[in-house]
């Protein structure tokens, strides 16, 4: 399979929710936006956070990585990258990406992982 097939079926995947795959990736993002939040809330909850942190923290790197992933594709298979890193959805899936990563610069900045919840606002 050559990139350019590779590059179209990735992006009929994930920008045409028509197609089978394409709404099996839609419920897998919105499952994991949900879990992700879930997480979030559970964190947040001394008691809860003093048992399961490193559960807790585990699952939000690894949600993390993903909607990394997610997004980089996005940028890689759309004609023109500026298009998409600069739409609304491109700017909601950016903000919901990097508040882990600037947990590591900023201290405190934990807090700003509620925003994984903005990609609902993109109407899966």
């Amino acid at each position: 399979m050559t990139s350019n097939n590779l590059k179209n079926k990735l992006h009929t995947i994930i920008y045409e929710a028509d197609t089978p795959m394409g709404k099996l990736f839609d419920v897998v993002l919105l499952i994991l936006i949900l879990v992700s939040v879930i997480l979030v809330m559970l964190e947040s909850v001394a008691s809860i956070d003093t048992h399961y942190h490193d559960f807790l923290y585990f699952g939000e790197w690894v949600i993390t990585i993903f909607f990394t992933i997610e997004y980089i594709l996005r940028i890689i298979t759309v004609k023109k990258a500026s298009n998409y890193i600069f739409s609304f959805y491109g700017i909601i899936d950016l903000l919901s990406t990097i508040p882990l990563y600037l947990s590591f610069i900023l201290a405190g900045s934990n807090a700003l992982l509620a925003v994984r919840a903005l990609p609902i606002i993109k109407g899966f």
